[in-house]
């Protein structure tokens, strides 16, 4: 087959048949991907695709390029604009419309992974089944079914998988789960967090122009669509997929996530026990469907209440968390927000870089004793690890099952706010496919 000039003879390929994945519904049986299946030491050149190449996409893959010893050969996106905007820095990279072409090469060690969320269970099993390491953006996937899927396949694999949970990385998180482990912080009964941000006056959170090139000349719907409904191009939907239901979840799998995924690790929870989540579309009536203004509290075994809220209609609070104990309490702030401008003081909101410090301030009731700590845990750069685990086949900081625990917590929340009930985790566990709609 040709390839953007480069000739792949399928008969060589090195990477498994896609057999099994497609009876997941991921490819046509039959068809093959190709591995290269290189050891890499320390000096080797990694070579990486792009799927998704939006702006959370295009800022990892600048990131990845950022670390020694890596080329980007190929990208692909169903959107012209974003394949052109790549070529425009990259010129000599391959651009596909399809995924799947870019699977096919074989001279790809190692793929990042950001669409929209519908997707990600489709190229992430696919991805695996090509036999290259994978990065795949939170949330893990659209549902709970398909996040089970692709922790399925990943625990199956050999491949290096890194979740684009970035705050698993920081130094605040050796901080605090040494604390903890240490007893300082004493029964933890509740951990409180939240993140609120604001926009300008008219204009809504995520909401991003549709420009005169999104059309169904320059954008691949049907690939887009990808096992939704056939309906007619709409611009507004594709550019703003977050504000649906169907394509997303919403502010829970795209900021709670990072959070509750960070709380996990730091207790070393497992899956909750029931959710609740209250509130609504408050703060722009867009046509959005997913709510903006909401109150989500997650029930976990041995008596622990782990809640999260937020709103878009107020930035002065930023986002942080607070670990409740009997003998203190363990404070992670990530900065408070500009009130001008909506960002955090301490950083841009998609650095890789933790941009807050942790404190621990004992409860003097039952710690008189006890004296404040400062976080002082440096930690290591998101991209820069998946990279090292890719050379060295260690296990990165976002595993896969960290990002499977934190995708049933952020879907459990969302299914209690579309059905307005309190939801167990077997309801959960048993919901219809049309429930995630």
């Amino acid at each position: 087959m040709e390839n953007d000039g480069k000739k792949i003879d399928r008969r060589e390929f090195m990477g498994k048949v896609g057999m099994g994945a497609a009876a997941l519904g991921v490819f046509p049986a039959g068809r093959l991907f190709a591995a290269s299946n290189r050891v890499l030491g320390a000096n080797d050149r990694i070579r990486i695709g792009l799927i998704g190449a939006g702006d959370r996409g295009q800022d990892d893959l600048r990131h990845a390029l950022k670390q020694p010893n890596v080329e980007c050969v190929a990208v692909a996106d169903v959107y012209s604009r974003r394949r052109d905007q790549v070529k425009g820095y990259l010129p000599n990279v391959a651009t596909y419309d399809d995924p799947m072409r870019l699977l096919e090469r074989n001279d790809i060690d190692a793929v990042i992974h950001a669409t929209p969320q519908h997707l990600h269970k489709k190229y992430f099993l696919a991805t695996l089944a090509a036999g290259k390491d994978l990065y795949s953006e939170k949330t893990l996937a659209w549902n709970i079914p398909e996040a089970m899927a692709c922790r399925d396949a990943a625990k199956s694999s050999k491949q290096i998988v890194q979740i684009g949970m970035q705050d698993q990385s920081n130094g605040e998180m050796e901080d605090t789960r040494k604390w903890i482990r240490d007893g300082l912080a004493g029964k933890i009964t509740m951990v409180d967090s939240w993140m609120s941000r604001n926009t300008l006056e008219g204009h809504g959170q995520w909401v991003r122009p549709v420009l005169s090139d999104c059309n169904p000349d320059h954008v691949n719907w049907d690939l887009f669509l990808s096992g939704r409904p056939k309906v007619p191009f709409d611009g507004y939907k594709f550019i703003n997929w977050r504000l649906f239901w169907e394509f997303s979840g919403g502010n829970v799998t795209e900021n709670m996530v990072h959070q509750i995924g960070w709380i996990i690790n730091a207790m070393d929870l497992q899956l909750p026990k029931a959710a609740t989540m209250t509130g609504g579309v408050y703060s722009k009536k867009d046509g959005r469907q997913v709510p903006d203004t909401f109150s989500v509290a997650l029930e976990y075994p041995n008596d622990l209440l782990v809640t999260w809220q937020s709103t878009f209609s107020n930035s002065r609070y930023g986002l942080g968390e607070r670990f409740l104990g009997d003998k203190g309490t363990i404070e992670h702030m990530s900065g408070s927000n500009d009130m001008k401008t909506g960002v955090y003081q301490k950083g841009q909101p998609h650095s890789d870089q933790a941009i807050g410090p942790t404190n621990y301030y004992p409860e003097k009731l039952n710690n008189p004793n006890g004296v404040p700590l400062k976080g002082e845990n440096p930690g290591v750069d998101h991209m820069a690890n998946w990279m090292d685990c890719i050379r060295n086949r260690a296990q990165p900081n976002a595993t896969v099952e960290i990002g499977y625990l934190s995708a049933v917590a952020c879907h459990m929340s969302n299914l209690a706010y579309k059905q307005k009930r309190r939801v167990t985790l077997e309801e959960a566990m048993a919901a219809k496919p049309e429930a995630w709609m």
